[in-house]
C-alpha cells in the first residue's frame, strides 16, 4: 500500500475495535470477538443508559419481534423461552444475560454518542469524537470502527403531515416515543398504519381500550403463525439445548427462505394461501377490501400475526380495520376522504421510521467526508475504498441477526488475517474506472426504503459488491470465499496525502 509505508509507524490506539451501539449488532460483535479474537481489545459506545438498542427504546404496548427468536437469536446462544415470537422484555432479558454471562458490560461506555470519526492513514486508526449527556466531548482512537447502530433515526421518526393536527383535542402519539404509564383505558383509539408496529399495537391496546381502529391507506399482507414453536419445544425435551436450537434455527431459516422465494416465483399461490388463512381466522368478519393488498406478498415485508391475535380482536368486536384516506384531523378525531368520520380520544401515528446511515455519524478518511451513496457495499459488511470500517444492515426478508452473525464472524476473520500478516489496514479497493453494474437489492416498495434510497450504498450483481438478500447462499459463500480475494487489500500506515488522492479519485 505505497512505497513510503516503511517510514511510517502505525500509532497504538486506545482499542483495537470500537463498536458503536449496544443492541443486537453490537453485543453480537463483542461476543464474537471474545470467542474468535480474544487477544484483541474492544469497547462499545452506547448513547443510551442501557443495552438493547431497539428493544430498549421501543416501549409501546405489546412490542415484540416480527421474526422468530430462533433466527433473531444469535447463532452462539440458544433461545430457550417457550415462545418463539417474543416480546420486548424477553428479548432484553436475553441480551442482558449474554452481556452479563460474557462480562461484556464492563467494556460498554454508556450515555455517550459518537459524533464524528476520521480515519487517520498516517496513524492507521480512527479518531473518534464522543459526546456525553452533559454535552462534554472526548476523544477515543481505534484501529477499527464497527457500526452496530441500526438503520433508523433514534431522534426523529417519520411523521406524515396531517392537516389539522393541531386541532385534535386528544393525545397524538408516535410509537417510537411512547409516554411512560400512558393510560388509555376506556378510550377510543385510532392507529394510523398497517405495518408491523400497528399490527402489534392494535390487539395489545384492544384489551383495555373502548375500541381500537386500524386506519390504513393500503392493506398489508399478513402471515399467521403460532407464537410457540411446537417442534422447537418438543426438540428441547429430547435433545441437548444447543443441538435443539441448531436444528430449529436450520428449519426456520430454510422455511423463511422457501416462503420468500415462493412469493417471488409464484405470487398468486402465496396470495391464495395467506388469504385462506385470514378468512379462516376472521370467519364472517372477513373484509376483502381490508385484507387484499394491491401488491404481491414480499414486495413489502410480510407482517407476522402470532396466534392470529389481530384477527381475534376483530372477531371479538374490540378492533376494526378501515381502509380510507385522511382528509384532516379535527377536534374529535379524523375526517376521511370518503366523508366518514372516525371518533377518537387517542391517535397513534404508526407511520414508519426515518432511515439514516451510520447512525448520523460524520465519517471521513483523512478529512475527506464519506458519502455512502457513492460507495458500494463489500460483502454486505464493508464499503468500497473505506479502510477498517464495518457495519451491520440486516436482512430485509429475514431476521436482522442473521446478517449480524455473518458480519461479526467475517470481520473477526479479517482481524486475524491482519494479525497473521503483521498489518493494520484492510480496505476493499474499487478502481475509479470500474465497470460494475448497479443492481437494486432494495427490491421492496416499503415506504421507509423508498424514502431513503438516496442515502443508501450501492450494490452490484457481483457477490463481492452487494448487500445480498439470501442468507442461505450468503452464509455458505462467505465461509468459502477467501479473505484475500484480490479485492480486500492489506497494508500498513501510509501518508495521508496518498489516501486522500485515492479517495477523491474514487468519488
Amino acid at each position: 500500500m505505497g512505497s513510503q509505508q516503511s517510514t511510517i509507524k502505525a500509532a497504538n490506539p486506545d482499542v483495537d475495535v470500537l463498536i458503536v451501539g449496544a443492541g443486537i449488532s453490537g453485543i453480537g460483535m463483542a461476543a464474537h470477538m471474545q470467542m474468535l479474537c480474544p487477544d484483541r481489545s474492544y469497547a462499545i459506545v452506547e448513547r443510551r443508559g442501557q443495552i438493547g438498542g431497539t428493544w430498549d427504546l421501543f416501549r409501546y404496548p405489546g412490542v415484540r419481534s416480527d421474526s422468530d427468536m430462533h433466527t433473531l437469536g444469535f447463532v452462539f446462544e440458544p433461545w430457550t423461552h417457550e415462545k418463539s415470537i417474543a416480546d420486548g422484555p424477553a428479548i432484553l432479558d436475553y441480551l442482558n444475560r449474554i452481556a452479563d454471562e460474557r462480562n461484556i458490560r464492563r467494556n460498554i461506555r454508556f450515555d455517550n454518542k459518537v459524533v464524528s470519526a476520521d480515519f487517520d492513514s498516517e496513524a492507521a486508526q480512527w479518531v473518534v469524537t464522543l459526546e456525553g449527556e452533559d454535552g462534554q466531548r472526548s476523544r477515543m482512537t481505534a484501529r477499527w470502527l464497527y457500526l452496530g447502530s441500526g438503520y433508523y433515526d433514534y431522534d426523529k421518526p417519520h411523521e406524515a403531515a396531517f392537516t389539522g393536527r393541531e386541532d385534535f383535542a386528544g393525545d397524538i402519539i408516535h410509537p417510537q416515543f411512547w409516554p411512560e404509564n400512558f393510560d388509555y383505558s376506556g378510550k377510543r383509539v385510532v392507529v394510523i398504519g398497517s405495518g408491523a408496529t400497528a399490527v402489534t399495537i392494535v390487539p395489545s391496546m384492544a384489551s383495555k381500550a373502548a375500541h381500537v381502529t386500524m386506519l390504513q391507506r393500503t392493506p398489508t399482507w399478513y402471515g399467521i403463525r403460532p407464537a410457540r414453536d411446537g417442534i422447537a419445544n418438543f426438540l428441547r425435551k429430547l435433545l441437548p439445548e444447543k443441538l435443539a436450537y441448531r436444528i430449529t434455527r436450520f428449519k426456520n431459516v430454510r422455511l423463511q427462505n422457501l416462503v420468500f422465494k415462493r412469493a417471488r416465483t409464484r405470487p398468486e399461490q402465496v396470495k391464495e394461501f395467506l388469504t385462506k388463512r385470514i378468512k379462516a381466522a376472521l370467519g364472517d368478519k372477513y373484509d376483502a377490501k381490508a385484507f387484499t393488498p394491491p401488491y404481491n406478498p414480499w414486495d413489502q415485508r410480510l407482517c407476522l400475526v402470532p396466534d392470529a391475535d389481530l384477527f381475534e380482536a376483530i372477531k371479538a368486536g374490540k378492533a376494526s380495520v378501515v381502509t380510507d384516506h385522511i382528509e384532516r384531523f379535527d377536534a374529535t378525531g379524523i375526517k376521511l376522504k370518503s366523508g366518514k368520520h372516525l371518533d377518537a380520544d387517542v391517535i397513534i401515528t404508526a407511520t414508519g421510521l426515518k432511515m439514516v446511515m451510520a447512525g448520523k455519524i460524520a465519517l471521513s478518511v483523512d478529512g475527506v467526508p464519506v458519502d455512502f451513496a457513492d460507495r458500494y457495499y463489500y460483502k454486505g459488511a464493508m464499503f468500497s475504498n473505506v479502510p477498517n470500517l464495518a457495519a451491520v444492515f440486516g436482512y430485509l426478508n429475514a431476521s436482522w441477526t442473521l446478517r449480524a452473525d455473518i458480519n461479526a464472524r467475517y470481520i473477526c476473520d479479517v482481524l486475524n488475517a491482519l494479525k497473521t500478516r503483521g498489518m493494520e489496514v484492510a480496505v476493499p479497493k474499487l478502481a475509479p474506472n470500474h465497470h460494475l453494474d448497479e443492481d437494486n437489492i432494495y427490491d421492496f416498495s416499503s415506504g421507509y426504503i423508498e424514502r431513503s434510497r438516496h442515502l443508501l450504498p450501492k450494490s452490484a450483481s457481483d457477490m463481492r459488491w452487494r448487500l445480498n438478500q439470501d442468507y442461505v447462499r450468503d452464509v455458505a459463500w462467505m465461509r468459502a470465499d477467501p479473505i484475500e480475494d484480490g479485492v480486500l487489500q492489506f497494508g500498513h500506515a501510509r501518508p495521508a496525502t496518498l489516501h486522500k488522492e485515492q479517495m477523491e479519485a474514487a468519488e
